[in-house]
C-alpha cells in the first residue's frame, strides 16, 4: 500500500513539474542549436549541430502515441535511471531520491519509422553519451543525432493529424518553390507539454533536406 501511494504521489508531482516547466511564465528551456540560413515568413531552413536524444518507439494511431511517449521519457529524464547520485531534495519532482534528474528540454518530436512512431527528447547539451544515465526502461536508448540541414514552418494550435499534414503539404510546397530536395521523413516538433492550452502551444513540422547546391 505504501509503495502504491508513492508511486501516486510521485506520478501527481512528475503532472505538476511537467505543466510549470512548459506553461510557466518564466520559461528558459534548452533547445537544439542551429544557424538559420533562410528566412521566409513562417518558413525557415536551418543548419542543426549534433545532438543527443533519448528516443522510444510506440505503435498506435498519430493522435495518441504522442503522449504515450511523452509519458515514457519524461520518467526517465525524471529520475527512472541507473545512475546513482544525490540531487537536492528541494528540486519539484524526486522519484527516486538517488536518482539523477535530468534538464527538461524542448521539443518532444515525433516521426514515422519503420511502421512505427519514434518519439525523442532533446538531452541537454552537456551530456554525452557516456556520461548520461541508463535508463530503468528498456523501451528507452539514447542515440546521437547527426547535424542536418533542415527546413520548418511554426504554427500553433491543436495536435491532430489533420493539421500537421496540412502544415506538411505547405511546408513541401514551399520546398518544391525553392528547389529544396527531401531527404527524410517529415517530424512533428511539439514545445510545450499536452497539458498546455492548445492556442499557446508552439509547434512545428521539420523535414530533413538536401543542400540546395544539390
Amino acid at each position: 500500500m505504501e509503495c502504491r501511494s508513492q508511486r501516486t504521489i510521485g506520478g501527481i508531482l512528475l503532472l505538476i513539474t511537467m505543466i510549470g516547466l512548459y506553461t510557466g511564465p518564466a520559461m528558459a528551456i534548452e533547445e537544439p542549436k542551429f544557424k538559420l540560413i533562410e528566412q521566409m515568413e513562417d518558413f525557415e531552413l536551418r543548419e542543426y549541430e549534433s545532438y543527443i536524444v533519448a528516443e522510444a518507439f510506440v505503435e498506435g494511431e498519430f493522435d495518441e502515441v504522442g503522449n504515450q511517449g511523452f509519458r515514457r521519457l519524461a520518467s526517465y529524464i525524471f529520475g527512472q535511471n541507473r545512475k546513482k547520485e544525490s540531487i537536492d531534495m528541494t528540486a519539484p519532482v524526486n522519484l527516486e531520491p538517488t536518482s539523477e534528474k535530468i534538464a527538461m528540454t524542448a521539443p518532444v518530436n515525433q516521426e514515422a519509422q519503420d511502421g512505427k512512431w519514434r518519439i525523442t527528447f532533446t538531452m541537454p547539451a552537456k551530456y554525452s553519451l557516456d556520461s548520461l544515465p541508463e535508463p530503468l526502461d528498456d523501451q528507452i536508448s539514447l542515440k546521437q543525432e547527426p547535424g542536418r540541414l533542415m527546413a520548418a514552418i511554426r504554427y500553433s494550435g491543436g495536435w491532430s493529424q489533420e493539421l500537421f499534414e496540412e502544415k506538411v503539404a505547405m511546408l513541401k510546397s514551399f520546398m518544391k518553390e525553392r528547389g529544396i530536395r527531401a531527404v527524410g521523413e517529415p517530424i512533428f516538433a511539439r514545445y510545450n507539454s499536452p497539458f498546455s492550452l492548445w492556442f499557446l502551444r508552439r509547434n512545428e513540422v521539420l523535414i530533413p533536406v538536401d543542400s540546395p547546391g544539390n
